[in-house]
């Protein structure tokens, strides 16, 4: 039988997040939604969990925005100015990066991320902390490490 990540190896998990292969609908930018997601969870609960605190607008977010060349709180600032409408939070985004976000660079890196040497050696270090060292090689990308410790993958 396959592994699991023991309880609150990662500290605490907040399922509500979506899953980074997910899509930003007026964009297509992979891991976008989870971003906006934890801006609105920061909005709503004040802070976010120690657990994802530590890489709010740096790790994966920061990548996206450097990629975009924009700064995390530029993106922050926009969702929490549009509030809950979905299509002022795009018409912020279109206005706020480049006209050309070039989706599928971006989204072939984002899936790519932890599959380099040193990514490798990351993502064992973190299955075996999580109590999965099992799981290396089934868990192959970073994206892939959060949707298993989310639960997403079985």
């Amino acid at each position: 039988m396959l592994s699991r990540p023991i309880p609150g190896s990662t500290g605490e998990i907040l399922y509500c997040l979506p899953s980074p292969y997910l899509p930003h609908p007026a964009t297509g930018l992979l891991y976008l939604p989870r971003f906006i997601a934890k801006i609105r969870y920061v909005q709503e609960h004040g802070k976010l969990p120690a657990s994802y605190a530590k890489n709010y607008k740096r790790g994966c977010d920061r990548f996206l925005c450097l990629h975009l060349g924009v700064e995390p709180d530029a993106v922050e600032r926009a969702v929490r100015e549009a509030g809950a409408e979905e299509a002022e939070v795009d018409r912020r985004f279109l206005a706020l990066f480049p006209s050309d976000c070039r989706v599928a660079k971006w989204n072939r890196e984002l899936v790519q991320k932890g599959m380099t040497e040193a990514g490798r050696e990351f993502l064992l270090q973190a299955l075996t902390a999580m109590g999965c060292a099992d799981r290396v090689g089934q868990i192959q990308s970073v994206p892939d490490l959060i949707d298993f410790d989310e639960g997403r993958i079985e």
